[in-house]
């Protein structure tokens, strides 16, 4: 255990020592609350690693041994906001299993990318990790740091095929974490300006616009976008234009070699986030994240498009904000002929190949799979679960819930396209926010991504 605080502290003296004599580099960006902007591309260093097989150890079935006393766990994650719910919810594990602790250990989410593969490297890590989902996963399974856990962890079967294809390697197809959480996209707005100025959700694009002139007349700001974080930008893209591209169907025929980026209904989907930057922020590449949530929570903006995973924020920070999410309808000519819910599958718990409580870290992973910790994780972290018996309570979660059931696509720039460098939401992020300085047209941002993905992207004709 003592050893254990000790890694941990010395990787971040690492990682603050390794800033100091960066100092000509470029700022870390401001800290993310889920892991979208960060389970896409693999660090430098993990690029460059060359993929190993997994230790036998890692490989063979769990010994059967006599389960261990007084054993302590630790658990990283990339959560520090999560910190205080966690502890209430590890709290229930203990009381269930005696002579087990469970240590949350959470750090920046900037950080936690380079201090995890530092940490999975050797004694002294954690046994338990936080895992990006989809291509974020990859690094870590190549180079045999995590147990598969499929034929070992009973709860996987609670989760859908579609679930599990975030926590799974892709070369291997084995499963390396339990699904804990799924985000879905929508526009959030505040119930206060919409009924001051006698507005009602849109049922189609013209109410869309209409909302924003009216909002932007009565001198309010009707889209709190912040283009300075280019992670962001993406999520606005598919909020906003999924259906205008297809959703669903263009994501199919994609993955199947049958179109490509170039196609003009995807680049007419980009060209709906140009055409929406007169109701932006002023100098909207210059708003970073937290100034556009700031703008939203402090009534200055009606309207917030983001994910599910703002609403613990927005319940912390504005606990007495009317708050309500919608569907954005869908453009004129637009492929798909509805509203559309893009979501996808934010992350799983895994266990370190190189834990020295590999059996009592199984257990715990396990009961991450359970509607128990499923309903904990979605009442006490205000986040939908990848359960089904996990019921939302929170009326915004519920209508994400609600959008995702009845109108479900993926957000496919992350589900399908960061298992290479570089990666699709690195290039919509940055041909975006170049567009919205003028830099980029519609039809480049388009063509960059196609030569970008396509470098490392095969499609399964």
């Amino acid at each position: 255990m003592n050893r254990k605080k000790v890694f941990v502290l010395l990787v971040g003296l690492f990682v603050v020592v390794a800033m100091a004599l960066g100092g000509c580099a470029k700022s870390a960006s401001t800290p993310q609350p889920t892991a979208a902007q960060q389970q896409a591309a693999p660090t430098e260093a993990q690029q460059q690693a060359a993929p190993t097989e997994a230790p036998t150890e890692a490989e063979a079935p769990t010994q059967e041994a006599a389960p261990q006393k007084n054993v302590t766990l630790t658990v990283w994650s990339w959560r520090t906001e999560d910190e205080k719910a966690y502890n209430e919810i590890f709290a229930v594990y203990e009381k269930e299993h005696p002579g087990v602790k469970v240590e949350f250990v959470p750090f920046v989410a900037t950080d936690y990318n380079n201090i995890l593969a530092t940490g999975l490297t050797g004694e002294g890590g954690p046994d338990v990790v936080q895992l990006r989902a989809y291509g974020g996963l990859q690094p870590l399974v190549e180079a045999g740091q995590l147990v598969p856990l499929d034929g070992k962890v009973k709860t996987l079967d609670n989760f859908t095929p579609g679930i599990l294809k975030g926590a799974m390697g892709i070369k291997d197809g084995h499963i390396y974490g339990v699904p804990f959480g799924i985000q879905v996209l929508g526009a959030y707005y505040n119930k206060d300006i919409f009924d001051e100025l006698g507005l009602s959700e849109p049922k189609t694009w013209d109410d869309f616009i209409n909302i924003l002139k009216t909002v932007k007349k009565a001198g309010y700001i009707p889209l709190a976008v912040p283009a300075k974080d280019t992670w962001m930008l993406p999520i606005v893209h598919d909020t906003i234009g999924a259906p205008r591209y297809g959703g669903p169907e263009f994501e199919k025929k994609i993955l199947a070699g049958e179109t490509d980026f170039t196609d003009p209904n995807y680049v007419a989907s980009i060209q709906l986030v140009k055409d929406l930057q007169p109701y932006m922020p002023d100098n909207v590449v210059g708003v970073g994240y937290q100034d556009a949530r700031t703008l939203f929570v402090t009534g200055q903006a009606a309207i917030f498009i983001g994910g599910s995973f703002e609403v613990g924020f927005w319940r912390d920070q504005a606990p007495d904000m009317h708050i309500g999410v919608f569907r954005v309808p869908p453009a004129p000519d637009s492929v798909h002929n509805g509203p559309l819910a893009p979501g996808w599958m934010d992350g799983s718990y895994g266990v370190n190949a190189n834990s020295d409580a590999k059996e009592e870290a199984i257990k715990l992973v396990e009961w991450m799979g359970t509607p128990e910790f499923g309903q904990m994780f979605t009442e006490k972290i205000k986040q939908l679960s990848p359960l089904p018996q996990a019921k939302p309570t929170d009326p915004l979660l519920q209508k994400f819930a609600e959008f995702y059931a009845e109108t479900p696509a993926s957000y496919m720039l992350l589900v399908d396209f960061r298992y290479g460098n570089p990666s699709g939401t690195t290039l919509m992020g940055t041909g975006i926010q170049k567009m919205l300085l003028g830099e980029m047209t519609a039809d480049d941002v388009a063509n960059s991504l196609q030569e970008g993905i396509f470098q490392w992207f095969k499609p399964k004709k």
